[in-house]
C-alpha cells in the first residue's frame, strides 16, 4: 500500500471516531448554511481534525474542505467532504460518508470513503485496484463492475428528482426509470459505490461539487467502471455526476442529453 493511501486510510479512522460519537446525539449542533443547507458540529469538528493531520504529515499539499474551502497550492491537493449525507446524518439515517480523495494535477490518485454507520469503506489508489471492506470478514475484497450491457437488464440508482431539469435531464430521467430493470434511490455516494461494487449498474447525480466526487473516482475506474459529467466531460469539470459499468455509458449519456434513445 503506498503512503498517500495509508494516510487516507488512517484519516478516514479519526474521521469515523469523531462522526459516529456524535451520531444520533440528541444535543447535536446544527445549523443553516448560506445556501440552506445543514451543517452539524461533526461536520466542522471532522473536517478540522483531518486538516490537522495534513498539516503535519504534508505541509506542502493544498487541502479543499467542504466547510472550510481552500488552503495551500500546489499541484497535489487533498479533498474533503467531512460527511456526505448531512442531512442523513442529522435525521440518524445511516446513509453517510467521510470522503477523503487526493489530487495530483487534475488527476485523483486516491480515493477513500468511508460509511462507519453502515460498517462499509472503500479505496482505491491508481494502479492498486478498488477495494472494500466487508462488516463480516477481515479481509478486504477486490471490486468489479457488472458486464450488464443492454439498459433493460440495469439496475438504476440516483438520490432524487432535483437538478435533472435544470441539467435538461428531466426527460432523460424519466426514460431511465421507466426503461431499466430496476429503480432505487439510494443517494450520495452508496449509489456511485454500488457500481463499483457490481451490483448497481448505473448512477447519476445531476448537482454536485469537487468534494462531493473526488473520492469516488479513483474507486470507480479502479474497479472497472466509468464515471464522467452528463455531457461526457470530466465530472470534476462538469459538476455533476454518471457512474457506470462502462458498457452502458455511451447510451445513458446519449439518452440524457436528448438525443435519442439509449441504443446500449
Amino acid at each position: 500500500m503506498n503512503d498517500d493511501l495509508a494516510l487516507a486510510l488512517a484519516l478516514a479512522d479519526i474521521a469515523d471516531d469523531l462522526s459516529l460519537s456524535r451520531f444520533r446525539a440528541t444535543d447535536l449542533i446544527v445549523d443553516t448554511k448560506p445556501d440552506l443547507t445543514p451543517v452539524s458540529e461533526a461536520d466542522r469538528a471532522v473536517e478540522q481534525a483531518i486538516r490537522s493531520v495534513l498539516a503535519e504529515r504534508r505541509p506542502d499539499d493544498a487541502v479543499l474542505g467542504e466547510e472550510y474551502g481552500t488552503q495551500g497550492a500546489g499541484p497535489r491537493r487533498w479533498v474533503i467532504d467531512p460527511i456526505d449525507g448531512t442531512k442523513n446524518y442529522v435525521r440518524g439515517v445511516p446513509v453517510w460518508s467521510t470522503l477523503i480523495g487526493l489530487m495530483d494535477g487534475d488527476d485523483v490518485i486516491v480515493g477513500v470513503v468511508s460509511a462507519p454507520a453502515l460498517g462499509r469503506r472503500w479505496w482505491a489508489a491508481r494502479g492498486e485496484g478498488a477495494w472494500a471492506s466487508e462488516p463480516h470478514s477481515t479481509e478486504p475484497r477486490r471490486l468489479g463492475v457488472s458486464r450488464v450491457a443492454a439498459l433493460a437488464d440495469a439496475s438504476f440508482s440516483f438520490s432524487d428528482p432535483v437538478g435533472w431539469a435544470e441539467r435538461g435531464a428531466a426527460d432523460g430521467l424519466q426514460t431511465l426509470l421507466a426503461s431499466t430493470w430496476r429503480q432505487r434511490a439510494y443517494g450520495d455516494f452508496w449509489s456511485h459505490m454500488m457500481v463499483a461494487e457490481g451490483v448497481v449498474d448505473i448512477a447519476a447525480e445531476p448537482q454536485l461539487e469537487t468534494y462531493d466526487m473526488a473520492a469516488l473516482i479513483p474507486i470507480i475506474e479502479e474497479a472497472g467502471g466509468r464515471i464522467t459529467a452528463y455531457d461526457g466531460s470530466s465530472a470534476l469539470g462538469g459538476g455533476s455526476a454518471v457512474t457506470t459499468n462502462g458498457f452502458l455509458h455511451h447510451g445513458v449519456l446519449e439518452l440524457l442529453s436528448g438525443q435519442g434513445p439509449a441504443r446500449h
